[in-house]
């Protein structure tokens, strides 16, 4: 596959972000220190060095523990944050699920949200109340359109959010951890669409805690441990070496 067939390239990226090494309780104390110059910082490398080539229709699993990169680098991608070194490119139309919250208002209700979140991902009014019936019905929300969205549960908002940002085919679909708080039904019928997806082009990148569910959906893997690249490749051969290094440490 030549360079046309690359939808996500990263090419030795790293994040660094700092973290205050002071402890500051209130907005005061913190005007006063940075008048004094007596905020320090320590730098935090959250990704270091790290690359990864994700051609047209595959479909690669995230791997790693909490804290591991995983979210980072799913968010660089989505262009939510920009690199310290090295280089990001992106081609085709973005849908990322990474946060429940993100793009939905939690004072507006949920017909409202659908109009917004549709916005924000670059489709029209019209175009958002052409498959309004489609999204209503896929997230199970029927009765619940006028509420506001704030008193939505979890699983309530992620049903709410996947619907929109799968309603029509993107060309890269980025889903992280969000549907860790559905039931298992309807993670199930999310898999499902997601495996419809994949089958129609749309490439992915999936972080799941679960290694059966990013087996079932992924043909690569890329495994990170403290912002590194441990292995990446097959996504059984990965998948076993993961579940091996877990139980060593058990």
């Amino acid at each position: 596959m030549g360079e046309n067939n690359t939808v996500v390239k990263v090419d030795h990226v790293t994040v660094r972000f700092n973290k205050a090494s002071v402890k500051v309780d209130n907005l005061k104390e913190y005007a006063i220190r940075l008048l004094k110059r007596q905020l320090m910082f320590q730098e935090f490398l959250a990704l270091q060095d790290v690359s990864l080539e994700v051609k047209k229709g595959e479909a690669w699993g995230i791997m790693g523990r909490n804290g591991s990169g995983k979210s980072t680098l799913l968010k660089l991608i989505s262009g939510v944050l920009s690199p310290y070194k090295g280089t990001v490119k992106v081609n085709g139309s973005i849908a990322p699920l990474i946060e429940l919250s993100a793009g939905l208002d939690g004072q507006l209700n949920a017909v409202e949200n659908i109009f917004l979140n549709g916005a924000l991902l670059g489709h029209s009014k019209k175009f958002m109340q052409e498959r309004m019936d489609e999204i209503v019905e896929f997230a199970e929300l029927k009765d619940f359109l006028e509420i506001p969205i704030k008193n939505f549960s979890s699983g309530m908002r992620a049903r709410l959010g996947f619907s929109i940002a799968t309603t029509v085919r993107p060309q890269l679909l980025i889903v992280d951890e969000v549907l860790a708080v559905g039931d298992v039904a309807f993670r199930q019928k999310c898999e499902k669409r997601m495996q419809d997806m994949l089958d129609k082009g749309t490439t992915l990148l999936y972080v799941s805690h679960s290694t059966n569910s990013v087996k079932k959906l992924c043909n690569k893997a890329l495994w990170l441990n403290k912002g590194q690249e441990v292995m990446h490749g097959d996504v059984d051969t990965v998948c076993s070496a993961y579940m091996e290094a877990l139980k060593a440490k058990e």
